[in-house]
């Protein structure tokens, strides 16, 4: 995708958030992939967290970084799967106001190429909460460099053309 040098890089302020019962700072691969490309690429990543599959536990986590000024961007990885412990989508309808459908089918078309039809057990999605963009991520270190390589990197950076995310944010709150 075109990015345009004579425009202005603009860094993204980033939360991120492991959703995991099972994982530790220790062992967060996931989430250190993440941190590790938002950084490389200028973004500013403000807080990490790890947070157990409870809904109330993801949506008090989610709550606070949309409610800090600071944050623009959340991104998520874990619990977007099938299995009765994954609710990350069900959260994220909890807390957003408009869907970002095009997300999840452009990362389900990528995803393909890299694990077949293994794809159509994602539910990654994402969404706008109150001026926040929150993308939610599967939690395995493949599809987290699947989902900023193939969409974030391009979509995060105010100089893709011919539009980015970026340059909504200040559009985001409108009614």
């Amino acid at each position: 995708m075109p990015i345009d040098e004579t425009r202005e890089f603009r860094p993204v302020r980033i939360a991120i958030l492991t959703v995991s019962d099972t994982r530790t700072a220790e062992d967060d691969t996931s989430g250190d992939a993440l941190e590790e490309r938002a950084k490389a690429a200028g973004h500013i990543v403000l807080e990490r967290h790890i947070v157990r599959d409870d809904m109330s536990d993801i949506v008090a986590r989610l709550h606070a970084s949309i409610d800090d000024p600071q944050v623009d961007v959340v991104i998520t990885t874990g619990g977007t799967g099938l299995t009765g412990r994954d609710i990350m989508p069900e959260a994220l309808e909890r807390v957003q106001d408009k869907p970002i459908p095009g997300f999840g089918e452009l990362f389900r078309w990528l995803s393909f190429q890299t694990i077949g039809t293994s794809t159509v057990q994602s539910r990654a999605c994402a969404c706008v909460a109150r001026g926040t963009y929150i993308f939610a991520l599967p939690g395995s270190t493949g599809a987290v460099k699947d989902g900023w390589d193939g969409i974030l990197a391009s979509q995060l950076d105010s100089r893709h053309r011919p539009c980015n995310f970026v340059e909504l944010m200040p559009r985001l709150g409108e009614s």
